[in-house]
């Protein structure tokens, strides 16, 4: 491996009574990179999550953090959102972000400073006095997501940080992700919303009940299972006997989705095209979602791994 990841975990295990919520899970996470860990509700991915930041320990197997063993040291270095936000609602916005951000070692005068410049971000800065019970349900998560962050943690976790938002705001958090991203800071991001990640996320690490049953970079992992489909676009009209040779799906008057046998491939039907005089506008091979490649995968260990644990 020639980079030393910001997170590694391996062969975790953990386990609840009888309940194995992660089990033998393994991953290494490139520096700087967006990762998205990703598995139905009830996988296995806020507890790996609450390993990461030190809240429980691993029965079994290591984490380390910039390659050293995870200790209580670290969680200065994380920032941590959770799905079940946790605010002080009688507590006034400015003085809880300024008091979050001294437990994580911040002095008063740099809390203050950065907590304003980051509500004026958010268009929040005349809320500085308002009790957080005042504010509305995507306020107090822009708030949390502004104590997350001010600390200028190495590594951000996020869990389901856009549920709840409107469009605007979801926008804005995921800008602020995004330039965090390109300023140096790690980013996990955990949902069970396949498209978010497809955004924003280079890597992932696919869970179902408490197992790892894909991991890589985005890219890759689509590409690995492709299933030999095209997109084309075109003026005029297709060829009459065109479904004789060729799997025709989801026709338009200017458009149609090609899906080839095992033995045929794109240049077949590029040059089938091209003989027939086909005036071609689009021409592009169509890559599985994520959503469809973890279909397959928990579908292939049997239907009790697809079905979301409890």
């Amino acid at each position: 491996m020639s980079f030393v990841p910001i997170i590694e975990v391996k062969n975790v295990r953990k386990a609840y009574g009888e309940k194995v919520a992660v089990d033998d899970v393994s991953f290494a996470m490139p520096p700087d990179a967006i990762l998205g860990m990703l598995g139905p509700n009830g996988a296995g991915k806020t507890s790996l999550i609450r390993m990461i930041t030190t809240i429980t320990a691993p029965d079994a197997g290591q984490i380390f953090f910039h390659g050293e063993p995870l200790s209580g040291y670290h969680p200065t270095q994380i920032g941590y959102l959770p799905e079940e936000r946790g605010l002080y609602k009688k507590m006034y916005v400015g003085e809880q972000l300024v008091y979050l951000a001294r437990l994580k070692g911040i002095d008063q005068a740099t809390a203050e400073s950065r907590a304003k410049e980051w509500l004026a971000k958010f268009e929040l800065e005349n809320h500085w006095t308002k009790k957080v019970e005042e504010l509305s349900k995507g306020m107090q998560q822009q708030v949390q997501f502004i104590a997350t962050v001010l600390h200028d943690p190495k590594l951000l976790i996020l869990d389901e940080p856009f549920s709840g938002l409107d469009p605007v705001n979801a926008t804005r958090m995921r800008t602020e992700i995004l330039r965090l991203h390109h300023a140096g800071t790690g980013v996990i991001f955990s949902t069970h919303r396949m498209e978010q990640v497809e955004e924003l996320c280079e890597f992932i690490v696919l869970i179902n009940h408490g197992q790892n049953i894909l991991n890589g970079k985005v890219s890759e992992i689509r590409r690995r299972f492709q299933d030999n489909r095209f997109h084309l676009e075109f003026n005029g009209s297709l060829p009459a006997g065109m479904g004789d040779y060729f799997q025709l799906l989801n026709p338009t008057p200017s458009g149609v989705d090609v899906q080839l046998s095992a033995t045929q491939t794109g240049n077949d039907l590029l040059r089938y095209l091209l003989d027939h005089n086909v005036h071609l506008i689009t021409f592009r091979e169509l890559l599985p979602s994520l959503n469809e490649v973890f279909i397959k995968q928990v579908t292939k260990l049997g239907p009790e791994a697809a079905a979301p644990a409890v």
